[in-house]
């Protein structure tokens, strides 16, 4: 998601005053609070990676380890804090992911079956290429387990990336990384829940498949208040984290049932609230001409209450999802993902740590993975979807960007760092797979940059610089009248 035309046309105004306002124009997109954005993500994993090499290292460890224990009566859920923010609070992230897919496949520029078929086949390439990269490197060695690592990709940074071109790229752009991060991200939490889970325990998996059930059933339903979906929602995350599967794929699949559609359209409101304005004002011209303070408040009363009908009928024509994603965003942007960094990023720097990550093959099977087999990949995939399937390319979306998309789906970060403490559990492992991860995002994200830099026209690069001017030019106008 860009920035807003108006807040566009404010940065562009600045610009004109301020060179360095050029800058924050850049990087707005980075903290936009109406997006999840990626850039208190990146000042978290900054603030952890200087934390964790400095003397505070060890204690800064101990506090993410220290167990947060929440019981009730004899009922007692205990577990580190580390992990409290992965299983807890990160559903949350996944719950906006899978929300925001859904309308694109529904009513966004994904809603045919060709265009929505493009993201699929490239999720697919996304995942295989990059699994058998890491596999040359890996197969036959101790770290051969550790190929979901380059299954994922980085939603949030990728986002953060696409939207700094603003104007310059098709919405279509967005909406195909969107989709495909989102598939892309779903085959990882499969993978956690194939490959790495320990155990399973069906009858929690049992419970969760039957509170999921019944949201199904009170959408179909039509009911209208929030609270029996909260309580039924919560109850798929215990249920899926009971079973022994990762719970962030609870946020995905609730993410993906809510509805995409307003109950009231606008043309039916607009209906519906004319007779109740009117009797608001015949109401106010009869409290006002009351002979008594009794008849006056019953009239204001009765304003009252066609006012509560009004914010109803207002209400009913806010969409579920993007009502839950408008309130869940900013949270999520500013609390769930910095602490998610803040409690994983582990990486201790050092020069035999990164001696031997350069021969290692894990590392190298990681780095080659997610450089090179998410583009390749995603490239190779789509392309032979729209040649051999029914797959086509959304209208004004070139393969230069979508060679752009897949670059900056090599920034592993969120999934990635997941698998790794899946794989390896704790050992030297983990911290060079992060290591590396930290090493192919920051390749790829400079490559998918310039890829989709390039993947813009001179012509919209002046267009921009020219609506910049005239904004600033308007706002220069307004100011002296």
């Amino acid at each position: 998601m860009a920035l807003t035309p108006r807040l566009s046309g404010q940065v562009a105004a600045r610009a004109h005053h301020s060179p360095s306002a050029r800058l924050l124009q850049k990087i707005a997109p980075f903290f936009a609070i109406g997006q999840v954005s990626g850039g208190p993500l990146l000042l978290a994993s900054i603030v952890a990676l200087v934390v964790v090499n400095s003397p505070l290292g060890a204690s800064w460890a101990r506090l993410w380890d220290a167990p947060l224990r929440i019981s009730y009566g004899s009922l007692t859920a205990g577990r580190p804090l580390a992990e409290w923010v992965n299983d807890a609070l990160m559903p949350l992230f996944f719950l906006i992911i899978g929300t925001e897919v859904k309308r694109e496949f529904t009513k966004g520029s994904l809603a045919s079956l060709r265009t929505a078929f493009l993201p699929v086949a490239g999720a697919a390439g996304g995942l295989i290429v990059p699994i058998a990269i890491y596999l040359a490197f890996n197969y036959g060695t101790p770290t051969q387990h550790g190929w979901g690592v380059v299954a994922a990709m980085d939603t949030a940074f990728s986002l953060a990336i696409v939207a700094m071109f603003t104007t310059r790229l098709p919405a279509a752009v967005r909406a195909v990384l969107l989709a495909f991060a989102a598939i892309d991200d779903v085959f990882g939490l499969l993978v956690i829940a194939i490959a790495y889970t320990q155990s399973l325990d069906w009858w929690y998996l049992l419970a969760a498949g039957a509170a999921y059930l019944a949201i199904v059933v009170l959408l179909r339903l039509r009911l209208v208040s929030s609270v029996a979906y909260v309580l039924l929602g919560v109850a798929v995350w215990i249920g899926v984290l009971g079973s022994g599967i990762h719970p962030t794929i609870a946020g995905v699949a609730i993410g993906l049932l809510l509805p995409t559609t307003s109950r009231l359209s606008e043309r039916r409101f607009a209906s519906r609230v004319q007779q109740p304005v009117d009797r608001i004002r015949q109401a106010l011209e009869a409290a006002e001409d009351a002979p008594d303070d009794a008849l006056a408040e019953r009239e204001r009363d009765r304003a009252q209450s066609q006012l509560g009908y009004i914010h109803e009928m207002a209400a009913a024509t806010d969409e579920a999802a993007e009502r839950l994603v408008r309130i869940l965003t900013p949270w999520v942007s500013y609390l769930v993902l910095p602490l998610f960094a803040l409690s994983n990023v582990r990486i201790h720097l050092s020069g035999e740590l990164i001696a031997a990550a350069v021969h290692a093959p894990l590392a190298l099977g990681i780095v080659a993975g997610l450089v090179v087999g998410k583009p390749v990949g995603f490239l190779l995939a789509t392309w032979l979807a729209t040649v051999i399937g029914p797959a086509r390319l959304p209208e004004g979306v070139t393969w230069r960007m979508i060679l752009g998309v897949g670059g900056v789906a090599g920034i592993g970060f969120t999934i990635s760092l997941f698998i790794a403490e899946l794989a390896f559990g704790g050992s030297e492992g983990t911290e060079m797979a992060a290591l590396a991860v930290l090493v192919a995002s920051l390749i790829s994200g400079v490559f998918g940059y310039a890829v989709l830099w390039s993947a813009a026209s001179p012509a919209d690069d002046e267009a921009e610089e020219t609506d910049g001017k005239e904004a600033a030019g308007r706002a220069d106008a307004d100011g002296g009248q």
